[in-house]
């Protein structure tokens, strides 16, 4: 099952990582894999909760953008054939 963490909670448990507080603790509470937590520090290792939500909203935001432009990209192309066969 994927839980998805707010970026309150990933900021969190980067602040408790810098801070000392042991990997197992921090994993534990969240329930989460310690994997998961070495890659949101290498993700988000320097950012706050701010820019890691705007991110998160970016990366959305991108991957809709890439969907759209696949869409009329292959509009386009039928659009194209459509026209070269009647001439």
């Amino acid at each position: 099952m994927r839980k998805r963490h707010s970026p309150e909670q990933i900021a969190a448990a980067l602040r408790q990582a810098d801070a000392g507080t042991p990997v197992g603790e921090i994993v534990r509470k969240l329930g989460i894999h310690e994997n998961t937590l070495y890659t949101w520090k290498r993700r988000f290792g320097g950012l706050g909760t701010p820019e890691i939500r705007e991110l998160r909203q970016l990366r959305e935001e991108n991957t809709k953008l890439k969907q759209i432009v696949a869409d009329l990209s292959h509009d386009r192309k039928m659009l194209q054939e459509i026209i070269s066969k009647k001439l």
